[in-house]
């Protein structure tokens, strides 16, 4: 999962990054409202953790520029605005969720927990398929109640191809999911991803197939959401 964190606390910035790339999570920073419209409009993103009061441009300001090019992308919003009417009017504009400083950080992962099930369209948080259950409160794998252990890199491609389970999902839509700002994964990467997961996920009634010049897709069978 890919989240744009804008925040123009520094320390505030680094501390939230830190904790949830160590969550697993792929995070982009920016610092300022004008630079998370460019990067918003330029790039996808699955969450925006979207501070109001920016420089340059207003928090509500980019979710309305987001909103009108028809940007899905899951928003909370993260305010010292604590005002009944702030909240609303981020709700109206299109936000997901709302959380007022300060917080605790343990409530901000649960809320993006919710907002990712809600967009794979989960009810609770465990889903099963093929052979292997994904808990996504933890984020772990497990076949047969054991758990699978699976690096890091290979785990943010079994997520993404798990919650899109028997669809396509690009080679560029992974890239853009698996590397921030600062990093390079190439085409010829993914492929050995590919293939390392498959040889994980055989004993486990899942099978990792490729749509030749497109992408790849989850093949098993259901064992229900």
């Amino acid at each position: 999962m890919r989240i744009l964190l804008v925040e123009d606390n520094g320390a505030l910035a680094d501390g939230l990054a830190t904790i949830l790339r160590g969550s697993g999570y792929v995070v982009d920073v920016v610092h300022d409202g004008a630079s998370a419209e460019a990067v918003a409009a330029a790039q996808n993103f699955d969450l925006v953790i979207l501070d109001l009061n920016l420089p340059e441009m207003d928090g509500l300001d980019v979710l309305r520029a987001m909103r009108s090019r028809q940007n899905r992308a899951a928003v909370i919003i993260l305010t010292a605005r604590g005002a009944p009417e702030e909240r609303v009017k981020g709700l109206d504009l299109g936000a997901d969720d709302y959380l007022t400083k300060p917080f605790d950080i343990s409530e901000l992962e649960a809320r993006i927990r919710v907002l990712l099930r809600r967009q794979a369209g989960m009810r609770s948080s465990q889903i099963g398929y093929g052979g292997v259950t994904f808990d996504l409160t933890s984020r772990s794998f497990s076949s047969e109640g054991r758990p699978l252990d699976i690096p890091a890199r290979e785990l943010g491609l079994l997520e993404l191809l798990f919650l899109r389970a028997g669809k396509v999902v690009s080679k560029e839509a992974i890239i853009g999911s698996m590397t921030g700002f600062d990093e390079d994964l190439s085409a010829n990467a993914i492929e050995q991803y590919v293939s390392r997961l498959r040889r994980r996920l055989q004993p486990h009634g899942l099978t990792v197939k490729s749509a030749r010049g497109i992408g790849y897709y989850l093949e098993g069978a259901a064992a229900g959401r």
